[in-house]
């Protein structure tokens, strides 16, 4: 059984440590149909700041009845063979050269986003992202207002579709708290049977491919005011070639 959203089919959960395997719940003869949810963040709830104006979170879902063994076998196979060692792939540190990247070269921290980069394109997911700027909110309250509001429209406006699953899992660190309360609050006011689980990034490949994600949503909104750091514009050369070799392609993914 497969769904098909946005031009995006939506695919099979990971277990521990990126292992993909076909999972099917059953009940006699009746098929459970089971919907995962990966999400990761970009920013905080303190006080506005230039130098981090937007608060990015990320949605990654898939259908526990469709098997991607293939892309995270291919994946982990290719960062081998590259003897790229870091697990999880963190995308902005990568970018900035900072923390364990910081040995890497231009060329071998290129090749490690676009792996990322390819294996969340591939991988039959959809995705979406929420934005909010920061500079026009007063305090954390309005930011935590201003996210549970934007959740909450998109699953009313999509309610139909999430609603024909038997069981969603919800996938997140809860690293920050305002954030988990927007979490439980809207799906298990919205979704009916939700279960939480808490993961990282090492254990599960989709929370790389949600902090990718956000990452992107992030490169998106700087190019387009022209923001583009030195560090940014050093691996992928001008705001054209980031929306032609990476951002137009990804979005045909979006949710």
């Amino acid at each position: 059984m497969t769904s098909v959203v946005a031009g995006a089919r939506f695919n099979v959960g990971p277990t521990k440590a990126g292992r993909y395997p076909a999972i099917y719940l059953s009940i006699g003869e009746l098929h459970v149909r089971e919907l995962s949810v990966f999400i990761d963040e970009s920013g905080d709830f303190g006080p506005y700041d230039s130098h981090s104006p937007y608060y990015i979170v990320s949605l990654v879902f898939h259908e526990q009845d469709i098997d991607i063994n293939k892309d995270i076998n291919e994946l982990n196979e290719k960062l081998r063979q590259s003897n790229i060692i870091v697990n999880p792939i963190h995308s902005a540190p990568l970018i900035r050269r900072e923390g364990e990247y910081k040995n890497y070269t231009l060329l071998e921290r290129k090749r490690i986003f676009n792996l990322l980069y390819n294996f969340t394109r591939n991988a039959n997911i959809a995705y979406r992202c929420f934005v909010v700027e920061k500079k026009q909110l007063a305090d954390e309250v309005g930011l935590q207002m201003q996210l549970t509001k934007l959740f909450s429209s998109f699953f009313r406006e999509n309610i139909e579709h999430f609603l024909k699953y038997d069981r969603i899992l919800v996938y997140y660190d809860y690293g920050q708290r305002e954030l988990s309360l927007s979490i439980v609050a809207i799906f298990t006011a919205l979704l009916g049977t939700v279960h939480f689980k808490k993961g990282t990034q090492a254990e599960y490949k989709l929370f790389q491919a949600a902090d990718l994600l956000c990452t992107m949503e992030l490169l998106s909104l700087k190019a387009e005011r022209k923001m583009l750091s030195k560090s940014e514009l050093l691996l992928f050369k001008s705001a054209k070639d980031l929306n032609k070799s990476y951002l137009r392609a990804m979005r045909k993914k979006r949710f």
